[in-house]
């Protein structure tokens, strides 16, 4: 037993990190399909990468409701908004839209 081995993580791997890569991405791109085709008004908004997560794809509808997936890269996800048939836009230059943030308040509100 090493000194420091008390302190590693004993979780056991999600489900997600058994998937291959191909697969966990046609899973996406079907729960972003399920959402545009339930939900009315639905836009895209990319979102650039960062040090913890790759390029996502946020899908927001009229009502504020929203959806975030990993997509990897800028042309996948707009590639994904075009099959879709939604407008997409960037959020470096467009910011997120105030229904989100209402909507994301809204909820907040009533789970306390």
């Amino acid at each position: 037993m090493s000194l420091f081995s008390r302190w590693r993580s004993k979780r056991t791997p999600s489900v997600s990190t058994t998937e291959t890569p191909r697969r966990r991405s046609e899973v996406d791109v079907a729960h972003l399909a399920q959402f545009v085709a339930t939900r009315a008004g639905v836009e895209a908004y990319v979102e650039p990468a960062n040090r913890d997560f790759a390029v996502s794809l946020l899908l927001i509808a009229t009502t504020g409701e929203w959806t975030r997936r990993t997509v990897g890269n800028q042309r996948a996800a707009r590639a994904i908004a075009r099959d879709l048939g939604i407008p997409v836009y960037d959020v470096n230059f467009t910011g997120y839209p105030q229904r989100m943030r209402d909507w994301n308040s809204a909820r907040k509100k009533t789970r306390s």
